[in-house]
């Protein structure tokens, strides 16, 4: 649906929809919410929290508003579900918002997210329509999560720092990163979440209509994953999304299959993919050290496509 004040819809398939209330002001939508990734409802509510927050943080705006969404058994104990908003509304008050109230449905099993309402400057929002000959891709935060999250489920975890590395990560908020690529200028961004880092960046290759080079063995990855993947623990999420991505995706001959469930892992609260000049990288590092953020890395580079036939993403090893 096309509108003058819906400044980013459905179109680009970006994080959020932004749509422009007056010269100063556009507000940001977006919402999300799933099951249970972690046995703790508390860590449960601020990892989803933290998740449907960097849709917001994605298009560099600022949260102001939230709204819970809940699925939750009957018979469950009300304990649990207490404990699972309070771990969501910590994070909301962490990133500055106001949790308003929400509305909850009785259901098979617990879901819980949040509808979240965020402010931009017209002109000022980033999509991941962008994207620029010669960017740089940066990735905020490592990858794995999935495959962690589900050995842990399948209590196949050997040692428990591995997931609470990721439980780390989850419930980190993307707002630092955010506040970084705004300050330093970045062209395009996306967040890592359910669809993987290749998923994700396609999306953004398509509303640029460039390709991107990235570099397998650049890419952070989550201490003892690689041994889960070996170990062929995986979410089925992971083999879908791979197989969805395959055919705009030019595979260097050298890249192993590990590598490519790797890169198609589905997250949750992944960090920030950005596409910045290469100009403005060092801005980005100086803003992000200011910001305290983890160190973020290089992925790859951003190039124009060289005629409709050439693929989206072309894989190092």
């Amino acid at each position: 649906m096309s509108h003058p004040d819906l400044l980013i819809g459905s179109d680009t398939k970006d994080d959020a929809a932004v749509y422009k209330i007056s010269d100063d002001t556009a507000l940001i939508f977006t919402v999300d919410f799933f099951p249970p990734i972690v046995d703790d409802p508390y860590t449960f509510g601020e990892i989803a929290a933290s998740n449907a927050l960097s849709d917001i943080y994605a298009m560099g705006g600022k949260p102001i508003l939230a709204l819970n969404i809940v699925g939750f058994p009957i018979d469950l104990p009300k304990e649990i579900l207490t404990s699972i908003l309070k771990g969501g509304a910590n994070n909301i008050q962490e990133a500055g918002a106001i949790i308003s109230g929400g509305h909850t449905v009785d259901d098979a099993e617990p879901k819980y997210g949040l509808a979240i309402l965020g402010i931009v400057k017209p002109g000022e929002q980033i999509s991941n329509a962008n994207a620029k000959d010669g960017d740089l891709l940066v990735l905020t935060k490592p990858l794995g999560t999935g495959i962690i999250t589900t050995a842990a489920k399948q209590s196949a975890l050997d040692d428990l720092e591995t997931l609470n590395l990721a439980t780390s990560h989850m419930k980190a908020l993307n707002q630092n990163a955010s506040l970084s690529m705004v300050s330093a200028g970045a062209n395009a961004c996306t967040d890592i979440t359910g669809f993987g880092l290749l998923g994700h960046l396609k999306s953004m290759m398509e509303a640029s209509n460039t390709t991107a080079t990235i570099e397998v063995n650049k890419i952070p990855v989550i201490q003892g994953v690689w041994d889960l993947i070996k170990k062929k623990i995986l979410p089925g999420g992971t083999f879908r999304n791979l197989d969805s991505i395959s055919s705009t995706v030019d595979w260097d001959t050298h890249v192993k299959e590990d590598e490519k469930l790797l890169l198609s892992d589905a997250q949750t609260s992944g960090g920030l993919l950005i596409s910045i000049s290469e100009k403005n990288l060092p801005l980005l590092l100086e803003e992000m050290k200011k910001r305290d953020c983890p160190d973020p890395i290089v992925i790859g580079k951003v190039s124009n496509k060289e005629n409709n036939n050439s693929p989206l993403i072309i894989v190092h090893s």
